[in-house]
């Protein structure tokens, strides 16, 4: 896919590599912006590369495809919905409890 920015460089990681749900919440100022719409922030930044692993990266659009919450209150709550939607699109592999904990504990 081609990113509109690089997800290792500055605008993806400011020149770190930076994970999920780090790059997801550096978008956002945590005074100002909430309330947030989740379909507004979805519009501005759902193209934007985000990198689960160190060797996935996926549109941040494709992790809100989970998000079922309308509208977040505050930052806390936004990461309370994202990490939920990134555990039902199984994009973490670890799970506190096991995705599947007969063959893969936490």
């Amino acid at each position: 896919m081609d990113w509109p920015h690089d997800p290792d460089g500055e605008e993806g990681s400011e020149g770190m590599r930076k994970y999920d749900m780090r790059i997801i919440a550096d978008k956002v100022d945590d005074e100002e912006d909430f309330p947030l719409n989740r379909d507004e922030f979805v519009e501005e930044h759902g193209d934007d590369p985000i990198r689960i692993n160190y060797q996935t990266v996926v549109p941040m659009r494709e992790i809100f495809d989970y998000v079922e919450v309308e509208e977040f209150e505050t930052i806390l709550d936004m990461h309370k919905a994202v990490g939920k939607a990134m555990r039902a699109g199984d994009f973490w592999e670890y799970h506190p409890k096991g995705a599947d904990p007969e063959t893969k504990h936490a």
